[in-house]
């Protein structure tokens, strides 16, 4: 496994005015299938940069001209896009990426996407996969995720968190990490943005 990364800085009448750096993995094996795992990642890169380049360059430019009008500070635009494995078991891999994005206000934003690779058989796992023995198995996930926001306190998370946790539970976002499954919700999902992007560790 390799990660590469694409980085620029854009310039407009002389200022920095869009910053992006876009971290993406490859994987390199004579044995394993990884071409829809490459061809994947390094086009979500590519579409990327794009995005940087054109959507966020042309609102910067607006809030530029703006902000010099109007004498306040130049504001620069920010992308960064980071993969962080989780687990590597040929033929198993297990990541998430977080996409951060900072185009004004009080603080930027994240979101967060995974991909759980079987590369023998070049297919992304479900989470019913894992569970493939189990039935009951959302049932299962959906109350350790409630005594797990209890366990850490309720004062992190919404008044209404375990409705919340029903209303915005997604089947695919979860990794694997070498002793459990960790289901993550968004930010403003579950909590406030000061508790993060919450995580948690699920034993299958």
């Amino acid at each position: 496994m390799k990660k590469k990364t694409i980085k620029n800085e854009l310039t407009y009448k002389g200022d920095v005015i869009v910053t992006y750096e876009i971290e993406y993995p490859q994987v390199f094996s004579s044995c394993l299938y990884t071409k829809s795992f490459n061809d994947l990642n390094y086009k979500r890169a590519l579409e990327l940069e794009k995005y940087a380049k054109e959507v966020l360059f042309e609102d910067s430019k607006i809030q530029y001209d703006y902000n010099v009008a109007n004498g306040y500070p130049i504001m620069v635009y920010e992308l960064v896009f980071h993969t962080n494995i989780t687990y590597e078991k040929p033929p198993i891999l297990s990541l998430y990426q977080d996409e951060y994005q900072f185009t004004g206000g009080a603080h930027g934003s994240t979101i967060r996407t995974s991909q759980n690779w079987n590369l023998a058989c070049h297919k992304q796992l479900r989470l019913e996969d894992i569970y493939a023995h189990h039935p009951n198995y959302l049932l299962s996930i959906l109350k350790q995720i409630n005594i797990q926001i209890q366990e850490k306190g309720a004062d992190l998370f919404f008044d209404n968190s375990c409705c919340l946790v029903l209303e915005t539970f997604q089947e695919n976002q979860f990794y694997l990490t070498p002793n459990h499954l960790v289901i993550y919700f968004q930010q403003y999902d579950i909590a406030p943005y000061s508790t993060g992007i919450p995580t948690f560790e699920i034993n299958v």
